[in-house]
């Protein structure tokens, strides 16, 4: 994995331990929450676990969730990228999959559709995947309606920890 990715207004690259504190903002929200499936965290111990996961994913699998900052402030806004599913889900398993996730003061300015571009290049040039998938709860218009702009098909739904959540799917060009 070729990093860090620069785009016009971000730059994608590792998470690290300096990452924490602004992970547990990300990630200890309620409105970033609210479609994930997962409680918000309640404290910084869960953002230290999900970077060890992070670093252990980028270290088996050559991929994983990249941090996104924001070029003009060099803030770290959210994170958007790659993953390799190793749990099944929706009878899927060891399949790419996109994610993203954003401070609230960050939506709605492009930078989830920016940032996933960027994500899928890296996904079908450098991890040469055929085909990329992507879920979001049915309630999450935003990212359903990012995920289509996209390109992604929508394969139908799916109950995901209890939720209703769109499957989708993109095939390399």
């Amino acid at each position: 994995m070729k990093l860090p990715i620069i785009t016009e207004r971000l730059i994608l690259r590792k998470i690290t331990l300096d990452d924490m504190d602004d992970l547990f903002l990300l990630d200890s929200n309620p409105e970033v929450m609210k479609y994930v499936g997962v409680q918000p965290f309640t404290n910084k111990e869960q953002s230290l676990k999900l970077i060890e996961s992070l670093l252990n994913q980028y270290e088996k699998n050559g991929t994983g969730r990249l941090a996104v900052i924001e070029r003009e402030t060099n803030k770290f806004i959210g994170w958007s990228g790659i993953k390799l599913l190793t749990d099944e889900v929706n009878g899927f398993k060891n399949v790419y999959e996109l994610g993203y996730r954003f401070l609230p003061e960050f939506w709605g300015k492009g930078y989830a559709t920016e940032s996933a571009k960027a994500s899928l290049d890296l996904g079908f040039n450098q991890l040469n995947a055929d085909k990329i998938y992507a879920y979001a709860d049915v309630e999450h218009q935003s990212s359903n309606h990012i995920l289509t702009k996209l390109g992604f098909e929508n394969k139908g739904v799916f109950v995901d920890n209890g939720d209703n959540c769109y499957w989708y799917e993109l095939e390399k060009k």
